[in-house]
């Protein structure tokens, strides 16, 4: 939608001693070099070091866990408050308290907590508070007390409550992905792997979403996609046009709050397909033959794609989700005669009548047509290690976030220069490497070959 409104083996302990650059293995990524000391209300993203005691603050006064409301943030924003602006289910902040008819958070954490709207909407710290005594009334109201609130595993039911997804594989959907992160770490924020086998509850008896069926298989156009239906509220029967555009969008929120989103009979929006960050699962929702409701006026010629992510905030932006795009796009092109170029693969913004900015200038159009194309060429000098590896537009620490690379990735590596120096595990190195498919540089420290200095690779000129 888009409206504008790591060969060294790092260890979790060592995660932030890597200034943020880079995320390292064992945890997901953290922030970039931290940001001057705030002197007001935080509309973005807070520092690291305040946003670690906001949540430890909150979770100690509602007694919630610190993982599970780190986790939830994470999941729902990569920690970043999007300078107060809303999402597209009208949710605000790093923890997305939201205003809509199915979730109401926002309203539930000002009564809770007595603190204004205004200042949970924008205010990193107090966008935290009101997510807490949120979970905190849920859990009362599940029973949850004593040596239980200490449980990880006992707080899945709660997690999910709080997603208000439309229904139940949503919810596990959303609340699997909360657990994936409390396993993994956020490393910005300072919270360690831990490996929890969730109490599921009801939801144990919920098939995972994706499970296959015959009819879930017919229904889709894309193979390998997931079928969970958009509500018929929120698209058209039918085609008044042919379909002759591919439209890439951005969906200003989570996956699952998308796809529960488009399940609400009070959205009003649908789009064909809905594309995750981490790994690039395809959940379509809109039969190809059906109108979706994506790009107003320009809706009865094209078919679109969302994915995962804000526009201005380039870590969602996965090269496992291009590549998973690409291929999506590739074969309904190739299915309907579409040509795969730019005049017929257009950003939702560069549609006649719209209003909306995405994908937004961190969309790396280039890398993604010349996948749509096949002409990535299959040829890789090196391999990264670590998941999370941050690409930048320039070998420094402060420089523009591309993409991130998930878990050990091959790479072109087609010339290094030097630049800003990075330090883990005893290991210090300027070297940076630029890459031919992501078009960035990333640190020679998070690529597995044992000199700073990479061999047989020229200086960049």
């Amino acid at each position: 939608m888009g409206k504008t409104a790591r060969v060294p083996r790092l260890t979790a302990l060592l995660a932030a001693a890597a200034a943020g650059a880079i995320a390292l293995s064992g945890a997901l990524p953290s922030t970039a070099a931290p940001a001057p000391e705030p002197t007001g209300p935080q509309t973005g993203s807070a520092v690291p070091g305040d946003l670690a005691q906001a949540f430890n603050a909150a979770a100690i006064k509602y007694d919630v866990p610190r993982e599970v409301l780190v986790s939830i943030g994470y999941a729902e924003s990569h920690l970043d408050g999007h300078n107060g602006l809303p999402s597209q289910d009208n949710g605000y902040g790093l923890m997305h308290l939201a205003s809509n008819p199915q979730n109401p958070t926002l309203s539930e954490a000002a009564k809770l907590t007595g603190l204004p709207v205004e200042q949970l909407s924008k205010d990193s710290a107090a966008n935290i508070t009101g997510a807490a005594a949120v979970l905190d009334s849920y859990a009362d109201q599940a029973g949850l007390s004593g040596n239980a609130r200490t449980d990880l595993a006992k707080w899945y039911s709660v997690v999910a409550k709080y997603s208000h997804s439309a229904d139940a594989p949503t919810g596990r959907l959303y609340t699997d992905e909360v657990y994936r992160i409390i396993g993994e770490g956020v490393g910005s924020v300072g919270t360690q792997p831990k490996k929890v086998t969730p109490d599921r509850g009801a939801y144990a008896k919920v098939a995972p979403l994706g499970t296959k069926s015959p009819s879930s298989i017919q229904a889709v156009d894309y193979p390998g996609a997931i079928w969970n239906a958009a509500c018929t509220c929120n698209y058209r029967v039918g085609r008044t046009k042919a379909i002759t555009t591919i439209v890439i969008h951005v969906t200003q929120g989570s996956y699952a709050g998308t796809i529960s989103w488009f399940k609400n009979s009070a959205a009003q929006v649908s789009a064909h397909y809905v594309i995750r960050s981490s790994d690039g699962q395809v959940t379509q929702m809109v039969a190809e033959k059906d109108t979706a409701w994506h790009v107003g006026s320009e809706n009865g010629y094209s078919i679109g794609i969302e994915h995962e992510g804000f526009v201005d905030q380039p870590s969602w932006f996965t090269d496992a989700m291009y590549r998973s795009s690409a291929a999506v796009t590739r074969n309904i092109a190739e299915r309907r005669g579409i040509p795969k170029d730019r005049a017929h693969i257009k950003g939702h913004s560069e549609l006649p009548n719209q209003t909306h900015t995405d994908p937004g200038p961190n969309w790396n159009w280039t890398y993604y047509m010349q996948l749509v194309n096949g002409g990535n060429p299959p040829t890789y000098n090196f391999t990264t290690y670590g998941s999370g590896v941050r690409v930048r537009t320039e070998p420094k620490l402060t420089a523009s976030i591309i993409t991130e690379l998930p878990g050990p990735t091959q790479v072109f590596v087609t010339c290094q220069k030097q630049g800003d120096t990075v330090t883990a595990e005893g290991t210090t190195n300027n070297w940076w490497a630029k890459l031919r498919d992501q078009g960035g540089y990333m640190s020679n420290i998070y690529i597995s070959d044992p000199n700073p200095k990479l061999p047989g690779v020229p200086v960049c000129a």
